[in-house]
């Protein structure tokens, strides 16, 4: 009875082993197929941008009209909105985002953190154009006495001045375009953090409480060091979101090409993307490729960005690997 057991022990283990190497390959095949397929979509991208794209780097100066009279010319006050932006949502997005995680993950109680989650969940599934409707229509007008008190109160100051001048009297801005860029990246911030958040060991929290450590100093010590990359990784992530921002930044900025950093006036400049679809529709043949060039430039900026994220979290994940 001995012998037989063994023998069938032996082939049912040699029978899962085959059958589990042959799962391993197919999926170990499914993901490199996956993995492949978003470089090659990518790649497919890079290659139609660059190829339309590359006669808008070179037209005439009509081409671009009446304010600028190169491709760079054309651009730079584009790239100036962009960056401004995703700059003004990043900073008032960010802190808010870092502050409901925590709350979420070590402060409020179950009953009170998971409906919270919830509604920050819930913004995100709110459509880039509700959030331009209520950012052109409804917030700009909130904001109109808010512009004239940062023009009254640092408008005569030496560099604070060139930031807040003369203000627009619709409160359409670029200030009013990161608040609500801020709302709409709120949601991908808060979502990452709280989840790394959540994932800090459970030993390190209660070694640091042991050694007499506040909650806060718990948390400073913990969990900021072990979610470092993740924290990184989801600033990243908004910083893509709100460059790449289309409807809600038309609807809310007035159209502008004059490079100006003030960002409550109206002469601030439009963002590329909202710049491309404001002028897609009346394009030319010669229009398209500048507009399909400046498109290139922003894919090749989020690509920078999107890899300068990857490299900030590799080298943490070293650093903590040590």
């Amino acid at each position: 009875m001995t012998a037989p057991t063994a023998e069938v022990e032996d082939a049912s283990a040699n029978w899962a082993k085959a059958r589990a190497g042959v799962g391993d390959r197919i999926f170990a095949g499914a993901a490199l197929a996956a993995g492949l397929t978003i470089l090659a979509a990518l790649a497919g991208v890079f290659i139609f941008l660059a190829i339309k794209g590359a006669p808008g780097f070179t037209k005439s100066a009509e081409v671009y009209g009446p304010h600028a009279e190169s491709f760079l010319g054309y651009v730079v006050p584009l790239l100036v909105g962009t960056f401004t932006a995703s700059v003004i949502a990043l900073v008032i997005a960010v802190p808010l985002a870092f502050g409901i995680a925590l709350v979420i993950s070590h402060y409020a109680p179950r009953w009170i953190a998971t409906p919270v989650a919830y509604v920050i969940d819930l913004l995100a599934a709110v459509p880039s154009v509700v959030y331009g409707l209520w950012g052109a229509f409804y917030l700009a007008n909130k904001l109109k006495p808010m512009h004239l008190w940062l023009h009254d109160t640092f408008g005569d100051w030496p560099v604070l001045g060139s930031l807040f001048g003369e203000p627009n009297a619709t409160g359409r801005s670029i200030l009013t375009a990161g608040i609500v860029l801020a709302i709409m990246i709120l949601p991908i911030i808060t979502a990452i953090s709280r989840e790394v958040f959540s994932r800090t060991p459970r030993l390190h929290e209660e070694a640091a409480l042991a050694l007499g450590a506040t909650r806060w100093e718990m948390i400073r010590m913990t969990v900021f060091p072990y979610a470092r990359s993740g924290m990184v990784s989801a600033v990243m992530l908004g910083l893509g979101r709100a460059l790449g921002e289309t409807m809600a930044v038309t609807m809310v900025l007035s159209f502008g090409f004059d490079l100006s950093w003030n960002i409550i006036g109206s002469s601030s400049p439009t963002s590329i993307a909202a710049n491309i679809a404001l002028k897609y529709k009346e394009r030319s043949a010669d229009t398209l490729n500048v507009l399909v060039a400046t498109g290139l430039v922003l894919f090749l900026m989020t690509f920078l960005v999107n890899f300068l994220a990857r490299w900030i979290v590799g080298r943490n994940e070293r650093r903590m690997a040590r």
